[in-house]
């Protein structure tokens, strides 16, 4: 059984800052989000959420078998994505205070961070996939599937979702191939720079930004964020003492 929480909407006024052109999520069941088209939410099934653990070409971090399990359906060039994994403070910031981590001063407690904690003390499972809220991720995307490779995926996941990374995949490369070379520099100080341009270019994993959006339509979901914890689901950049400590605690 679905248990949405509704942390409620947050809206932004409208000021010249580079989030000018972002979609703000809608509707009382849905935290501040980008949305894409907006499929229609099914009751979520256990074994589906589990099935998406047992594939081995999915990207898993933690014990696949763990009784906890986190799913999100994310986009680096998503702001509420940036949010939720706490490594924007200047972006926060622009678009609410609320949204300020409180490692930059603020009372925002960022899910993604506190769900990595669990992944590392051996509580939990997490699975990363693409959904296109916000529509320049494909290059982020295939720079974190090829980072995997290289077992940086986290290094290169904290580098892009900073404000230099938001930048660059929103003002700087967008989704243009020609520009890989610009991802693989920046992300240079935590991969194997030529090895992350050779395999970006060699489009092992373009399946993946076409194909991880079907897994979150097929759930029925669109927003980003969206985190599904086992089988309950947060729409959107909530804070962890906002909806995801009720769910987990009982599960740990």
């Amino acid at each position: 059984m679905v248990v949405m929480l509704i942390v409620g909407a947050y809206f932004l006024g409208v000021y010249k800052t580079k989030t000018d052109f972002l979609e703000k999520g809608v509707g009382s069941a849905q935290v501040a989000g980008d949305t894409a088209a907006a499929p229609t939410p099914e009751p979520i099934d256990m074994a589906k959420v589990d099935a998406l653990f047992a594939d081995q070409t999915n990207m898993v971090f933690g014990d696949r078998n763990a009784k906890l399990k986190f799913v999100e359906f994310s986009d680096t060039s998503c702001p509420y994505c940036h949010v939720a994994s706490g490594d924007n403070p200047e972006l926060a910031k622009q678009i609410d205070a609320r949204f300020v981590p409180v490692s930059a001063g603020g009372t925002y407690v960022p899910p993604v961070k506190e769900i990595k904690k669990l992944v590392d003390e051996g509580k939990a499972a997490f699975a990363w996939f693409y959904t296109p809220g916000h529509g320049n991720g494909e290059l982020g995307t295939l720079a974190l599937y090829c980072a995997n490779e290289q077992g940086k995926f986290w290094e290169a996941h904290d580098l892009l979702m900073s404000n230099a990374g938001y930048d660059l995949v929103n003002e700087q490369v967008l989704n243009d191939r020609k520009k890989i070379g610009e991802v693989a520099t920046f992300l240079a100080k935590v991969t194997d720079a030529g090895k992350l341009k050779s395999c970006m270019e060699g489009g092992k994993y373009e399946e993946r930004v076409s194909g991880d959006p079907t897994i979150a339509r097929g759930f029925g979901y669109g927003a980003t964020p969206t985190f599904f914890i086992n089988d309950q689901v947060i729409e959107g950049a909530a804070s962890w003492d906002q909806g995801f400590e009720a769910i987990v605690k009982p599960l740990l």
